[in-house]
């Protein structure tokens, strides 16, 4: 096991009528003047934005709230946020809704505590050294931003469609309140997709350079069979709140660090991500769902790096599917199948031409794999160290 460090700083508040604690957080974090974030109109209309300012207004807190917030969020948006945030004033960002919406709740607080900068500088490698507080009510069990230190956003300004992501200790949220019953109107498709990312945060970091993690592995795989059980269930019946429950603490697990402590990945960050970077690129170009663009990738990519350690793949097949083949090579392959198995299950594509709705051609390989390379610029991967070439492979075996 090599040496890791381990924070996790943000307070969960977790259960049925959660989001009416919003205000006493918001105090606690020392919020007074809260700007809050969301998407589209589901949460208008299911209610839950105006249980929230009625919470905050019964408790004294000046508030100013804005919608908008998209897929792939775009930093247009946050930038827009950003402006309207620094003229309100706000001292705590609030972000009401999935992944997409808190990590632009985390660039408008990096922006707003740095007016003298353009939020996309810290995408772009300049140090942030200073944000404000960002809580979360969260409605999408998914992308795990509520309680990770990263943070993606698409630059839709540029001539080149850029989708980046930084991890920083400010990007930790203060807290995170998650009430299962605000993810039950959700549409199936997008509980699968979601169910298939939580699943993929915990792939990344257990298929990383791994040198005996026991501990690490047993909650990795224990997160895995949780959400192979409770993905379908959910997809499947939106109100069973144990499969909901269930789901959601899995995705606040699997992107909280904790399934990939020990391990040695890219850049000083546990774990592989090549799949991340593959399906990130096929969002900046495409605007597909990320789960779904995490689902047409994953079992191409294990097929063409496996070699590297065949038996890390055996005993995933083995501790997280019971397989019993004694053969590794055997092994893996059946943990490959059974796993597209599962995102079948949850309505999700094995396939670019069934994520995109048609045949890939030659040079749309091409493009993706100059957007995931940035232009031949960098590798990904810590697994095994993909360039420019391993990714066309590995889309071309994607097709």
């Amino acid at each position: 096991m090599n040496n890791f460090r381990y924070y996790a700083p943000t307070e969960i508040v977790f259960g049925k009528e959660t989001e009416l604690q919003t205000a006493a957080l918001v105090k606690k974090y020392g919020g007074s003047r809260v700007f809050i974030v969301y998407g589209g109109q589901s949460a208008k209309k299911s209610g839950l934005i105006d249980r929230i300012l009625n919470n905050l207004n019964e408790n004294g807190i000046e508030n100013m709230a804005m919608g908008g917030v998209v897929p792939n969020p775009l930093v247009s948006k946050a930038r827009e946020m950003t402006s309207a945030a620094i003229q309100f004033g706000a001292d705590l960002i609030l972000a009401v809704g999935g992944g997409s919406v808190i990590d632009t709740a985390k660039a408008v607080a990096h922006g707003t505590a740095n007016p003298d900068h353009d939020l996309w500088e810290f995408w772009s490698g300049t140090p942030l050294t200073k944000s404000l507080p960002v809580g979360t009510v969260l409605t999408i069990s998914a992308a795990g931003s509520e309680t990770s230190d990263s943070a993606v956003l698409t630059n839709d300004t540029l001539e080149d469609v850029v989708k980046k992501g930084i991890n920083t200790p400010f990007n930790r949220c203060k807290f995170a309140v998650m009430n299962p019953e605000l993810t039950m109107t959700l549409p199936k498709y997008q509980i699968g997709a979601g169910a298939a990312d939580i699943f993929m945060h915990t792939s990344e970091r257990y298929f990383g350079e791994v040198t005996g993690n026991h501990l690490t592995d047993e909650i990795a795989e224990g997160l895995f069979r949780t959400v192979i059980r409770f993905g379908p269930i959910a997809v499947n019946d939106p109100h069973n709140y144990e499969a909901m429950s269930e789901l959601m603490w899995c995705g606040s697990v699997s992107h909280v660090g904790i399934t990939g402590l020990g391990s040695k990945g890219n850049a000083g960050r546990e774990g592989d991500w090549a799949c991340h970077q593959l399906g990130m690129a096929v969002s900046a170009l495409y605007d597909s769902t990320h789960g779904a663009t995490l689902t047409a990738v994953w079992a191409s990519w294990c097929r063409y790096v496996m070699d590297t350690d065949i038996r890390r793949f055996a005993q995933f097949a083995r501790k997280v599917y019971g397989v019993e083949e004694a053969d590794d090579r055997c092994a893996a392959e059946e943990g490959i199948r059974r796993t597209n198995a599962f995102f079948a299950s949850l309505g999700m594509p094995l396939s670019l031409r069934e994520l995109l709705g048609h045949e890939v051609q030659e040079e749309e390989l091409i493009a993706l794999s100059e957007t995931c390379s940035w232009g031949h610029k960098r590798t990904i991967g810590a697994f095994r160290i993909l360039d420019y070439e391993d990714m066309k492979a590995i889309y071309q075996m994607a097709k």
